[in-house]
């Protein structure tokens, strides 16, 4: 064995000796692991017995959708127990979804698993895999978190967490014949590419307007108006500073980008320029119960971020507890909702270096 491989096979194994004991397979702690580990593994990998063992799991909660649930441990070794459960939750069609990187994820191992093992059962669950996708996939483009659940915010079109960029950039790579999406059948890589299009036209139709400008997007869209939307009590209708970005960067990755495209670009990238925090800083501190906190406090010659969420209206940016409240301080919120949320990041700046490059191409 190689190396690198005995080194990988190590580590995998270290990671699963932490979590099989005593796992909680929605615990999202542990799927993190999963959705970090699997895109990094060495390809020679895949040929060893611990990497079978996984894509054995990851076959096992495929659901008869074609999708995977979010916040399942692949690695975990499963007890006779857990196994019955597993088997038995394949029905459960309401937990197909695209967030928290399911499905991408667990299509892209058994790919990069069937190009080292050549197992049919493989190659055909990745199929399958991506017939979810097509027909979860609306008319205009968009993609719901589940399908098919019948309703909530679950249907609507969904950016929030890069759940369809997540997609997006799956199906791109199986139409320009990335590894590992090599042996799919010429009807699946049309069908991805045709998908890939439609998604790309969403992102254009669902981009707001202030004042009669482009602007940037919402975290969800309606899926029958393509107007911003509500998701969780305190996910609001809104701009948004933190799902926006990745939409704008992959308008700028694409060749050949018509004249909608370029002024989408144009309007999202002034909007993020204008809707810079500056002045400002997150400062931690232990709050008189001895827990880890935050506060906002001015500062010089520091980075700009952005806020999460912005008014529809007035493009002020707004925080919101689990009561639903919108509220223009951080520090009226609730320490749960406070420290249980990202409400700033500053992913706005990668925007706008990116933007200086593509605008030299174009």
């Amino acid at each position: 064995m190689r190396k690198s491989v005995l080194i990988m096979t190590l580590f995998v194994s270290c990671v699963i000796s932490v979590y099989a004991q005593e796992v909680n397979y929605k615990d999202k702690r542990q799927y993190k692991e999963w959705v970090k580990l699997a895109p990094k593994l060495d390809d020679a990998f895949f040929s060893t017995q611990e990497a079978i063992r996984i894509a054995e799991n990851v076959l096992l909660y495929q659901q008869t959708t074609g999708g995977w649930p979010k916040n399942i441990y692949m690695p975990a070794e499963l007890s006779k127990a857990e196994l019955k459960v597993a088997i038995e939750a394949k029905k459960d069609v309401n937990e197909s979804t695209i967030d928290n990187n399911a499905t991408s994820t667990e299509i892209q191992y058994l790919a990069r698993t069937y190009q080292a093992t050549k197992d049919n059962r493989y190659k055909d669950a990745v199929i399958h895999g991506f017939e979810y996708l097509f027909k979860a996939q609306y008319a205009n483009g968009g993609w719901p978190q589940f399908y098919p659940r019948p309703k909530g915010y679950y249907i609507e079109i969904t950016y929030n967490d890069n759940a369809m960029f997540n997609v997006l950039q799956l199906l791109r790579k199986v139409y320009e014949k990335q590894a590992p999406y090599t042996f799919l059948p010429d009807a699946t890589i049309e069908k991805a590419h045709t998908a890939f299009n439609k998604g790309i036209d969403c992102i254009l139709k669902t981009q707001v307007k202030r004042n009669g400008k482009l602007t940037v997007w919402c975290a969800q869209h309606d899926h029958v108006t393509l107007q911003p939307a509500k998701a969780r009590a305190y996910e609001l209708p809104s701009l948004s500073g933190q799902e926006s970005d990745n939409l704008v960067l992959l308008l700028m990755s694409l060749p050949n980008p018509s004249e909608e495209i370029k002024n989408a670009i144009e309007g999202a990238v002034t909007w993020f320029k204008e809707s810079s925090i500056t002045g400002t800083t997150k400062e931690g501190f232990t709050d008189a119960q001895g827990r880890k906190d935050f506060r906002m406090v001015p500062c010089t010659d520091c980075p700009p971020m952005w806020a999460r969420f912005y008014d529809l209206e007035s493009n002020r940016p707004f925080f919101c507890d689990r009561d639903g409240v919108k509220v223009y301080s951080i520090s009226e919120i609730g320490y749960e909702r406070r420290n249980g949320y990202s409400w700033y990041n500053n992913d706005g700046a990668k925007v706008i270096r990116e933007y200086a490059k593509w605008k030299k191409k174009f």
